[in-house]
């Protein structure tokens, strides 16, 4: 007996796929991750990382000119500070004429229609290389130590322009506290963006080439959460929702796909995903030994994440897949 329904029909032709198509990308659903060093007229490749530099602050207007010219409207700067400028409680974080802050604020004057998501995590600018405050005897990471200097943080973000505070540094009530340290210096208007459900992955390697930003003793696994579990990341996501989050972040994006899903059928919040920097390595490493379309992998890969039920999307591939899509 011949078929009766065939869902081929809905394939015959270019125009009925495109009519039919379930899910599309956009670059409004693009947030461009970008690396910030000291000095000046650099744009250093990040060797791990194809396409991506590191940039000086005078280097990051050109880049940032070329993706709004793209229509990309969003941007998550991640700055690589000076040894010699970090410290156990990373005060540096916190210096309005710093490295980082400077650039926030000199990037929102220049460009005023853009958006900046900033990082809230003492890494960048910590001897210790950790997410939070480490006792010097213990070697435990300090939770509610920890909550005092991202609420500074936080404070001087905004202060210097943020549009969005992205917490990344997984302690525990650290939503709450950013958000009432905000409220109490009348910044109700900036977000935070959780990252509700980071995991403890291996995929972030390239990003801690590029920000040298490892940890000197340890791992970040008392943190970060455990690459098995799934109902954890609900459990975070009914705390962040609780504590004021106004969207919700996973990380990494292709290996907790099912985490995507999982967290966006499970809230009314906006839900992001972070492509994250060994994901872009692997698409252009393969790519350049001739094993993948690197193009149309990245599109899948996007698509993909998309499809899992991000609404937006970090990723080192913003730029590259903006001009895909200008060409249609």
């Amino acid at each position: 007996m011949l078929p009766t329904h065939r869902p081929r029909r809905n394939r015959k032709s270019e125009v009925i796929r495109d009519m039919v198509q379930e899910t599309r990308l956009t670059t409004h659903d693009f947030i461009f991750p970008l690396f910030l060093i000291e000095g000046q007229n650099q744009a250093l490749e990040v060797k791990s990382m194809p396409g991506i530099h590191r940039f000086t602050a005078d280097r990051i207007v050109e880049e940032v000119g070329q993706c709004v010219e793209l229509g990309i409207r969003t941007f998550a700067p991640f700055p690589s500070i000076n040894d010699s400028l970090k410290d156990r409680l990373a005060k540096e974080s916190a210096n309005p004429e710093g490295l980082y802050l400077k650039t926030v604020a000199d990037l929102k004057r220049q460009f005023p229609g853009i958006v900046i998501m900033t990082d809230v995590a003492m890494d960048p600018y910590s001897s210790d290389g950790h997410d939070g405050v480490v006792d010097a005897e213990s070697g435990e990471i300090l939770n509610d130590a920890t909550l005092e200097v991202l609420g500074q943080m936080a404070l001087a973000q905004a202060r210097a322009g943020a549009d969005i505070i992205g917490p990344s540094d997984m302690m525990d009530g650290r939503v709450a506290w950013i958000r009432r340290v905000l409220d109490e210096n009348a910044f109700q208007h900036v977000s935070i963006m959780s990252y509700t459900a980071k995991y403890a992955s291996a995929f972030y390697g390239p990003f801690r080439d590029a920000l040298d930003s490892a940890p000197k003793k340890g791992d970040k696994k008392s943190y970060q959460m455990n690459p098995a579990n799934k109902r954890e990341a609900l459990r975070e996501l009914a705390l962040d929702e609780a504590e004021g989050a106004d969207m919700v972040m996973i990380k990494p994006a292709l290996s907790y796909l099912d985490v995507i899903h999982a967290v966006k059928e499970n809230t009314h919040l906006p839900v992001t995903a972070y492509n994250v920097s060994g994901e872009y390595a692997m698409v252009k490493a393969a790519a350049q030994n001739g094993w993948l379309d690197g193009e149309k992998t990245m599109m899948e890969v996007l698509t993909s994440i998309k499809r899992a039920g991000a609404d937006a999307i970090l990723t080192y591939f913003a730029k590259e897949a903006a001009a895909v899509l200008r060409r249609g």
